[in-house]
């Protein structure tokens, strides 16, 4: 997926209840550079999105803004390991459907992983991963379906050998690790996703560190909460996303109030109840 047509519903909802919102699309990914649909390394990815949200938060209009993250499905990912990075940048996270880990029926056979494992090192971009159709079975909107098999900018070809092999090697990690996210959080998943699994996002609500963490498993929704379902489905997992920011990017709470009281310079001052989403 990418940003700038496959995200905009998420950007446009965020902007209308008044927070700034920023994307990047991933090499290989929608308008950036590489080999569409393939992914070299994560931690490569990682590093561009840490890198660039860094610069973000850091202008001179958002630095005393309050930081946030929205991930949705790998992006789920993405934003543990920026939190793993950076432990105490981030004020706090929005999961969607995380890949926290890949659904048993979305993987090839325990055999079929080794052999391709070993494949993945000689012909890393061939395209031989077997997998279902995944957007037949994230979106359940027929309409939106077709926007995105329509959409030029999303990878819609079989899983390039290194690229499944790295989300693998990401999902087991992070599902080894969930014990240790510590900052806030609010996941989101559908009871009915074959996509990711959402035993795992309550295992996440579960084991984490984190003091300030909230789960809504929404019976009967699929993979793709915020574009693939009807419209009155969106609409509510959008509202349980701003409420829960809302709530939490109070004026009281914004980065320049809580340094100053930690005894900072006090010469910074921040427009209180501006947010920044990244």
């Amino acid at each position: 997926m990418e940003c700038s047509i496959s995200m905009k519903g998420t950007g446009t909802q965020l902007a209308k209840a008044g927070f700034a919102v920023y994307g990047i699309d991933y090499e290989g990914h929608g308008k950036s550079s590489g080999l569409q649909g393939y992914i070299r390394s994560f931690d490569g990815l990682v590093n561009d999105c840490s890198d660039y949200f860094t610069s973000v938060c850091e202008r001179r209009e958002n630095k005393t803004k309050m930081r946030y993250l929205l991930g949705e499905s790998m992006g789920g990912a993405m934003v543990l390991l920026l939190h793993r990075k950076k432990p105490t940048y981030w004020d706090g996270a929005i999961l969607v459907a995380p890949m926290c880990k890949i659904a048993e029926e979305m993987k090839p056979h325990p055999m079929v992983i080794n052999v391709l494992t070993q494949l993945s090192k000689i012909i890393p971009t061939w395209r031989l991963i077997p997998t279902q159709d995944i957007i037949d079975g994230a979106i359940k909107n027929p309409e939106w379906r077709e926007q995105v098999r329509n959409n030029p900018y999303c990878y819609k070809g079989k899983p390039r050998l290194k690229t499944g092999y790295e989300l693998l090697m990401v999902s087991l990690d992070i599902e080894k690790n969930l014990h240790q996210v510590a900052l806030p959080f609010i996941v989101v998943h559908g009871g009915d996703d074959i996509v990711t699994d959402p035993s795992v996002s309550r295992s996440l609500y579960e084991t984490a560190s984190s003091r300030d963490k909230t789960f809504k498993l929404y019976p009967g929704m699929w993979h793709a909460l915020t574009s693939g379902e009807p419209q009155e489905s969106i609409d509510l997992v959008f509202s349980d996303i701003i409420a829960w920011l809302d709530e939490r990017a109070m004026p009281s709470n914004s980065r320049s109030e809580r340094e100053h009281k930690a005894g900072n310079d006090p010469r910074v001052i921040a427009l209180h109840g501006e947010k920044a989403t990244c």
